[in-house]
């Protein structure tokens, strides 16, 4: 068995995985893609967030009252943002899949939607964007954009969003189909990039919005990072064999005693940082494949190298290959 290399046959990491997709042997790209290793981060879009504005919609109704207090939204902002890095940084190290939350903002004129989590982040159009500048220069690189949460939208509202989604990225939009074709191959052939998940009944409206079902996403909801990995273990176990991506969501979520009792600290120094190696060695253990992990999440993307770890774990396909022959 050769020896594992730290991004191996994905190699890349001094140009920070820009093209990782684009380096893989011509052994994993006739592979579906839902088969493959492939780093996504959690809330994606909330390396900024506007303490300046209201409170969102996502949120109880006591703590929109508190949030009037300038002080509890900076705190709130400590435990909203779990990204560092934006969208094209992201990208350019190796992220492929991203995890958004939308909502309009009650009150405005208009049907502009933004990202949301806890707070207002950007407008989601600047965010497409972002991504498709990203996607005219790396034309090998394939992204999954997984709307799961809408908030404040009326159907209006979700006609405008998807018009937005299909002016960003018009030809890259790949059309629903069986997801076991869906290779690399694939996709460079039709010159489609761009994957859009979209949890609404209106999908079924759109060629290109493939069902929220598509992409299942078990969410453990612990602080306790032993019941987390028991948590992805079980659901790896429980994935099904076929007709699917799947989501490995290895991230710890905090309860308000939490909150209450770190309030300053803030997600990243409560629970992120003192977990993340342990999070890191349960990902080293997997294997990518038909019941093996696909798309796997996590907080705070570059405090560790967790997207070349998650693309280093491709490596095991070809030795697996290599074995059949």
């Amino acid at each position: 068995m050769r020896e594992r290399r730290r991004g191996g046959a994905v190699g890349a990491m001094a140009d920070g995985n820009a093209d990782w997709m684009g380096s893989l042997p011509p052994a994993l790209r006739s592979l579906p893609l839902s088969n493959l290793a492939i780093p996504g981060s959690h809330d994606s879009f909330s390396y900024w967030v506007d303490e300046k504005s209201p409170v969102g919609p996502d949120q109880a109704t006591a703590i929109k009252h508190l949030a009037r207090i300038s002080l509890v939204r900076k705190i709130m902002k400590k435990w909203s943002v779990t990204q560092n890095l934006t969208f094209k940084e992201q990208l350019e190290g190796g992220i492929r899949y991203f995890d958004l939350r939308v909502s309009s903002k009650p009150g405005e004129i208009g049907q502009e939607i933004y990202f949301i989590h806890g707070l207002f982040g950007i407008k989601v159009w600047d965010g497409l964007k972002e991504m498709n500048s990203f996607l005219e220069q790396h034309p090998k690189e394939v992204i999954f954009l997984d709307f799961n949460h809408f908030y404040a939208m009326d159907d209006s509202h979700h006609h405008f969003l998807i018009n937005r989604i299909r002016s960003a990225f018009e030809s890259k939009l790949c059309c629903v189909e069986c997801v076991e074709y869906v290779t690399l191959l694939y996709m460079w052939e039709k010159k489609h990039q761009v994957l859009i998940f979209y949890h609404h009944p209106l999908y079924q409206a759109y060629p290109f919005l493939w069902p929220g079902n598509k992409m299942p996403a078990p969410w453990a909801n612990t602080t306790n990072v032993h019941k987390l990995l028991q948590f992805l273990e079980t659901t790896l176990g429980e994935r099904s064999r076929y007709g699917t991506f799947h989501v490995s969501q290895a991230i710890l979520t905090p309860r308000v005693k939490t909150i209450a009792r770190h309030l300053i600290r803030g997600l990243k120094n409560t629970l992120v940082h003192r977990n993340l190696p342990m999070i890191l060695n349960w990902v080293k253990a997997q294997k990518p494949g038909v019941m093996g992990v696909n798309i796997i999440t996590s907080d705070f993307v570059e405090l560790v190298d967790f997207a070349a770890t998650v693309i280093a774990l491709n490596d095991l396909l070809l030795e697996e290959d290599e074995s059949a022959t």
